[in-house]
């Protein structure tokens, strides 16, 4: 009796493809359509919630599905609370760099991760925030490397940068409605701009960094991303935010007096850039606020360069204590990092250090009585468009380099003198649909009131609908 004849395997197109239906892996040009729950303005939602007119089981259920595809998709979250825990009305994500208990912490690293008992203080002193958190979202390494693996929901050629980069994809993709993540030099500005979001740094204050990973202690901040201002706004009052304020605030007023750093039209910045400040300016000035030419002033214009220089140098020393307890490789990108900060002499160190202190000094006066905020292009160049350049070396530009002036940006502004900022996309590129933003810089506790102009911004834009890609 012949043998049965062995089965033949099939080929390889055809297995993968029976993996992937079974996998439930959707191919690169399937857009996905967002469930209609988490297309509801965030408002809307919560006022629906609070009137009992609620569906909790099909909120579960809508967000375990796209969860499924949009995190295959974009690859935001590094680490998710159970279906078991539910899914809080309010989807908070937190970056993979900030202690959340019951989450690991992984710093960005792969092969690296520790399990903190306590959660960081500026989550901690919100009430019921920890509750709301769904999971931790990607942080670059060690806040410091290049490249985080995320793709830009809206703009997939753009670049999302910055470490906070999961903050501003996982709030772009609809995955959180609110992502606390870092600001050093632009870590939260940088990805929320690329991803069409908006992005506040709060003021440096440093009662507010325990259980958060440090960079550079004098200019680390906390940062917030959400979908719009409004729902910042929303999120603002809902969430109690201005507990984290280390005073009591700023009172928002009815019309602004908005300085316009004359600085950014030293050759440095792209057309493109100073046309987007302008329409923005128009814009506040439509809407009835004073805007007025002033000039930075050298003490912290041109300090820009000596602030990533500062954070250069702190990462190296600390790299000198962590490399102890954290002894997995690092990518080549954070290495190189680590070596700019490396060559930053004690005396160029103090030096900087002396005048930062001098600059904070300052700040008490720098905006005057009647100066409410400054208004500046994000960046001097457009976001970095992946089809047509590769990613910088490293993170961290060091002196003397090509485009050094470019590359020092006007993020460090903020950062140096410890103010709050917040960046808000205005239009879209002409040249390849690059979502263009500006940043509005603040007096220290004037968290509020950038909220507040930058929703006045999008209400008088209106910028284009997004929908992930």
């Amino acid at each position: 009796m012949a043998a049965a004849p062995r089965p033949r395997p099939s080929d390889p197109a055809t297995s993968l493809g029976s993996y992937a239906e079974n996998a439930g892996i959707a191919y690169p040009d399937d857009r996905p359509e967002l469930p209609d729950l988490l297309e509801l303005p965030l408002a809307e939602r919560c006022d629906l919630h609070d009137r009992g007119e609620w569906d909790d089981r099909k909120w579960a259920e809508q967000n375990e599905t796209w969860h499924s595809v949009a995190d295959a998709r974009y690859r935001a979250v590094t680490s998710r609370r159970g279906p078991g825990s539910g899914t809080p009305l309010i989807r908070i994500g937190v970056k993979d760099t900030i202690d959340v208990a019951g989450l690991p912490t992984s710093l960005g690293l792969r092969h690296y991760r520790h399990h903190p008992v306590a959660s960081a203080t500026a989550l901690s002193r919100l009430d019921g925030a920890e509750e709301q958190v769904i999971g931790k979202v990607v942080s670059t390494e060690l806040n410091i490397g290049v490249g985080s693996g995320c793709v830009n929901p809206y703009f997939p050629h753009i670049d999302p940068a910055g470490s906070s980069t999961g903050s501003g994809v996982s709030v772009a993709a609809g995955l959180c409605d609110l992502a606390m993540g870092t600001d050093v030099l632009g870590s939260v500005r940088w990805p929320a701009g690329h991803c069409g979001t908006v992005g506040l740094r709060m003021t440096h204050d440093p009662g507010l960094l325990h259980g958060i990973f440090p960079l550079s202690p004098p200019m680390d901040a906390v940062g917030w991303v959400a979908r719009t201002a409004e729902d910042l706004a929303f999120l603002w009052r809902r969430l109690g935010l201005r507990a984290l304020l280390g005073q009591a605030g700023r009172p928002v007023p009815a019309r602004y007096r908005i300085g316009v750093p004359t600085d950014v039209r030293d050759g440095s910045c792209d057309p493109e850039m100073l046309e987007t400040l302008d329409l923005v300016s128009a814009a506040l000035s439509d809407d009835g606020h004073e805007l007025t030419d002033l000039r930075v002033g050298d003490d912290l214009w041109r300090r820009r360069g000596d602030a990533w220089q500062l954070c250069a140098r702190q990462a190296w020393d600390g790299h000198r204590q962590w490399r102890h307890w954290i002894t997995v490789p690092v990518h080549r990108s954070t290495e190189q990092a680590l070596e700019v900060g490396a060559r930053v002499t004690d005396a160029e160190y103090t030096e900087i250090l002396d005048a930062m202190h001098a600059c904070r000094q300052a700040n008490a006066t720098r905006f005057g009585d009647d100066m409410h905020a400054w208004l500046l292009p994000l960046d001097p160049s457009p976001p970095p468009d992946l089809r047509t350049g590769s990613p910088a070396a490293t993170t961290i530009p060091a002196p003397g380099e090509a485009d050094y002036d470019r590359r020092i940006g006007y993020t460090p502004i903020a950062s140096f003198a410890g103010l709050p900022a917040i960046a808000v996309p205005a239009r879209l590129s002409r040249v390849n649909r690059a979502p263009l933003g500006v940043q509005i810089v603040g007096p220290p506790g004037s968290e509020e009131r950038l909220i507040d102009l930058a929703r006045r911004v999008q209400l008088r834009l209106k910028p284009p609908e997004l929908r992930p890609a």
